[in-house]
């Protein structure tokens, strides 16, 4: 009902400025009788009308375009930002410390305050094919519970915010960590799961760390190109660098 009416608004606007524009026409010829003075007019706005339909939609349309994703991806990486301080950070350090194939990944991502373009595209490669060998304890599947149970609500304002649609891959990664959260808090005693459901476990662990990562590494870029003090304090608690410290030496 909303469309249809939209479309008989503008349905009715347009045969309005056409009828407008009728009138204008013939009061013209009404004054100045030159019919064929008209029509040279007439043809030569004609003419011009492809080249303002192209400086108004294209050029025009795609300066606004740009200025708009400029300010979305602000916002968005504001969010990211949230997430990281209440959330990433700290569950990427629990991830690295029950990770028993951690010892390349933190060779790899420590030196974060070295890095340059090219080298964040060849990182994020590198971790979407690596291996990931996990074996947490009972005791580490009750911290990750009662740490990202405790983040729920926070985590469901995130999903609500409308701005990351226009993200696909940290909605998906949002969603990895929130399947994790469910998961964990559906069981009530780790010492009793068998096998083959702490394997179903840690797949959804690797499933959110992974995917964490790799948004850990575009936003540490963000950083480091746009925020560089924001970026020192990142570099400063890097969670794949075991000695880091936010202390500044």
């Amino acid at each position: 009902m909303r469309l249809l009416s939209r479309m008989n608004w503008k349905v009715a606007l347009g045969v309005s400025l056409i009828i407008l524009s009728a009138i204008l026409y013939s009061v013209h010829y009404i004054i100045f009788g030159d019919a064929r003075q008209m029509m040279m007019f007439f043809l030569g706005d004609l003419a011009f009308l492809p080249i303002e339909v192209f400086l108004v939609t294209i050029v025009v349309s795609q300066i606004f375009t740009e200025r708009e994703k400029r300010t979305l991806l602000k916002k968005l990486n504001m969010v990211i930002g949230a997430f990281f301080s209440e959330v990433g950070t700290r569950f990427l350090r629990e991830c690295v410390r029950v990770d028993k194939d951690a010892a390349e990944k933190r060779e790899r991502l420590a030196s974060a305050g070295t890095w340059r373009d090219k080298r964040v595209k060849e990182l994020a490669i590198f971790f979407k094919r690596c291996a990931y060998r996990a074996e947490p304890a009972v005791e580490d599947f009750e911290c990750l519970k009662q740490f990202l149970t405790g983040k729920r609500e926070f985590m469901l304002g995130l999903l609500e915010n409308p701005n990351l649609l226009e993200h696909e891959s940290f909605t998906e990664m949002l969603w990895a960590v929130f399947h994790l959260t469910e998961e964990l808090d559906a069981r009530e005693d780790f010492s009793k799961l068998p096998p083959t459901d702490v394997a179903h476990l840690e797949g959804d662990l690797k499933r959110a760390y992974t995917s964490i990562t790799i948004e850990w590494l575009y936003y540490m870029d963000h950083l480091r190109t746009r925020y560089p003090y924001l970026f020192s304090l990142a570099v400063r608690t890097n969670p794949f660098d075991t000695a880091a410290s936010v202390i500044v030496q």
